[in-house]
């Protein structure tokens, strides 16, 4: 937001997840959070070093660490249960607009108002089978 951090994606996604959680609505303070998800190494930091905090997730799924830039503290990107992977927030991108939700997750938690394209995945948790929704692995 303010520039403090900089860096750049040297891979497209693996997948975009817009998710519609609670826990993401109430860390946005917004309907759902879009997430581009890459491997760690593809996230390549141009300036600034975001700061890590720990925020609690659902009881059953431990913590989240949130990466935020050290002087406005918005959130950079995420890294949940493994640290080979980096889910990035879109709207830090230079050009947000470029990047479209592949699959909605979480659904079950969608505010009403909330209308999901035809044609793109959605499921009322998270997807069963990664390899169905990822655009590559490894």
């Amino acid at each position: 937001m303010c520039g403090a951090v900089r860096y750049r994606l040297t891979a497209e996604p693996l997948v975009v997840h817009c998710c519609h959680c609670r826990h993401c609505q109430r860390q946005t303070g917004s309907a759902f959070v879009i997430n581009i998800l890459l491997e760690a190494d593809r996230v390549e930091l141009l300036q600034g070093e975001p700061v890590a905090v720990e925020v609690p997730r659902e009881p059953e799924n431990g913590v989240q660490t949130v990466f935020r830039c050290p002087a406005c503290q918005v959130a950079v990107y995420s890294v949940y249960t493994s640290p080979a992977f980096r889910f990035v927030r879109a709207g830090t991108l230079d050009d947000p607009s470029a990047i479209e939700p592949d699959v909605h997750i979480y659904t079950r938690s969608k505010l009403p108002w909330v209308r999901l394209p035809e044609g793109v995945p959605a499921f009322e948790v998270f997807y069963p089978d990664r390899t169905q929704i990822w655009r590559r692995l490894g």
